[in-house]
């Protein structure tokens, strides 16, 4: 006699595979080709985020030894790593295809792109210092100085302190941040600019390009 037994799942539960949970679903637009890695990596966090998945890439689920959800878990860690493969280049898929969890696959590709920190952060860096408006509209200038400190952001170390010496580092990355689109604005926008930079504080970048497009 054959006992049948369901799995009682929380809605909130990340063992919760849902009817629109394919495996043969991409995470990204535009998949990992080696050069993207940052923006890539970005993307899919958002993206596993969302479906509450995150935490079979991470290692914060890790395989139970619960036998009843154990196999449940592997569900979920194969359609992850079905992500995953789908949302990479072809000739890195044969590279990783034989990852045995999404834990594995994940870090793998981590250690072999985010190790080209130093030359991307560089470029980054490079890329900021010599952005400015020329003939863009400063909605597109706005958003491609903001999409390079946001990738650069990223390559930074998580901060794990919460304490208040963490607040005047914080700060000075937004006035960089500030600091940076005010100079590569085009002349006729010098008046406000001056205007913004006698303001204490100094209004966040969101505020700053409000006030730009206002003019």
């Amino acid at each position: 006699m054959v006992v049948a037994y369901t799995i009682q799942i929380d809605q909130h539960d990340p063992l919760l595979i849902h009817h629109f949970d394919h495996p043969s679903q991409s995470l990204v637009s535009t998949p990992l080709n080696g050069d993207n890695f940052g923006s890539w990596r970005r993307a899919i966090v958002i993206a596993l985020e969302s479906e509450n998945k995150m935490g079979f890439v991470d290692g914060l689920i890790p395989k139970p030894t619960d036998s009843t959800k154990l196999s449940l878990w592997k569900r979920n860690d194969s359609i992850v790593r079905s992500w995953l493969l789908n949302s990479v280049n072809k000739d890195i898929v044969t590279s990783v295809i034989y990852s045995s969890t999404a834990t594995i696959l994940w870090e793998d590709l981590n250690s072999r792109y985010r190790q080209q920190n130093g030359p991307r952060v560089f470029q980054l860096k490079k890329e900021i210092f010599s952005c400015n408006q020329g003939l863009m509209s400063v909605s597109h200038y706005f958003a491609k100085i903001k999409s390079l400190w946001e990738e650069l952001s990223d390559f930074q170390p998580p901060h794990s302190c919460t304490c208040a010496g963490v607040k005047p580092l914080l700060e000075y990355l937004h006035f960089e941040c500030v600091m940076s689109f005010l100079m590569g604005l085009n002349e006729n926008y010098s008046h406000i600019s001056g205007q913004i930079l006698l303001r204490d504080p100094i209004p966040s970048i969101s505020r700053v390009f409000s006030l730009m497009v206002q003019e």
